[in-house]
């Protein structure tokens, strides 16, 4: 069964495995397999759900808002986010502004068939609305009972401890960031790990098996699997493509070792190492199939012991990103269309 671990400083516990549904529900998989992965999620011990307004344009929040209404709601944690471009697209319907953080709240809780959000997230950083408009419209969220915890996704550093500031000035629970964090992605952890935890939040972390490439699929020199993440068009190609060159591949393989001596796939070595970072809550896991979720359950809970975490460094060598400039491409200086 999965452990819990608790979110930031705040009383809040997740399950270090948290399910999401980005490029699935409503996507690439069925809603009867959706439903089957995520009753499998349930059966293992997983009651954190990861989604977002913008996943298949609001549908993915329908989608999971259907499978789970049978549930005890006292026993899930939901999180959802804000900021991407929804609906039609028009001048209102993105950002942070205050408009937008009303509607958008309502929208979510409408879709996901609840009364409130356990945790509210800023799906990026909006420079085009003050910092102050925003993180009040976040504190109207939270005293009205809509959402019980704010989190941010993807921001720098210097907007971590801005918002926070105005977070603790405003009395209102700032507990979490949600950053791509990977063995081969590792630009949180010089400056915005150290930024979080100065300021009591911590982690979900999102990609932790790098799109798949960590689970070794991916060979150098080989023609792409059928009907893997790195041939869909809807989204997944674009974001794995960063890792298909035959340097990242080949350092890959040389993990497989590792793995079996810990008696674990790739896959979840992957994800207990993104666990072994004291400032990680939570891992978000995917799946297409049930089998995915129980094969991925097995990481938790596994230490990685000291000697191995070099050698991991040392079969990846310089193929790591580590660059903390990164999470600022990922973080548009204007609003526009895309997700992430």
């Amino acid at each position: 069964m999965v452990n819990y671990r608790y979110l930031g400083n705040s009383g809040l516990k997740v399950t270090e495995l948290t399910y999401g549904n980005w490029l699935t529900h409503a996507s690439q998989v069925a809603n009867e397999q959706a439903a089957a992965c995520v009753k499998a999620a349930l059966d293992v011990g997983i009651t954190s759900f990861d989604t977002a307004d913008v996943y298949a344009n609001t549908a993915a929040e329908e989608v999971l808002g259907d499978i789970l209404k049978g549930e005890r709601r006292e026993s899930l944690e939901l999180f959802t986010k804000v900021y991407w471009p929804t609906g039609p697209g028009g001048a209102n319907d993105e950002g942070l502004s205050r408009k937008h953080i009303m509607e958008s709240i309502n929208g979510s809780l409408r879709r996901l068939q609840t009364d409130y959000v356990d945790l509210y997230q800023a799906h990026r950083y909006d420079h085009e609305t003050p910092l102050e408009e925003t993180m009040q419209a976040f504190a109207d969220i939270v005293r009205q009972g809509k959402a019980h915890y704010i989190g941010v996704s993807e921001w720098s550093a210097d907007q971590i401890r801005a918002g926070a500031a105005l977070a603790k000035d405003l009395g209102i629970p700032f507990v979490s960031n949600q950053p791509q964090y990977s063995m081969l992605w590792r630009v949180i952890e010089d400056e915005v790990v150290p930024a979080s935890e100065e300021s009591g939040m911590s982690q979900i972390v999102w990609s932790p098996v790098a799109q798949g490439v960590l689970t070794g699929k991916y060979k150098p020199g080989a023609a792409l699997p059928e009907g893997s993440r790195a041939t869909d068009e809807k989204g997944g190609a674009n974001m794995i493509k960063r890792f298909l060159n035959d340097d990242v591949l080949e350092r890959v393989q040389k993990l497989e070792p590792i793995a079996q001596e810990l008696d674990l796939t790739m896959a979840q070595l992957a994800l207990a190492w993104v666990l072994q970072n004291d400032n990680v809550a939570a891992a978000i896991i995917g799946a297409s199939r049930p089998e995915q979720i129980h094969e991925n359950v097995k990481a938790t809970g596994v230490v990685i012991p000291d000697a191995l975490m070099e050698r991991i460094d040392e079969a990846l060598g310089t193929v790591v990103e580590r660059d903390a400039a990164k999470t600022l491409e990922t973080n548009p200086q204007g609003r526009r269309h895309g997700a992430a």
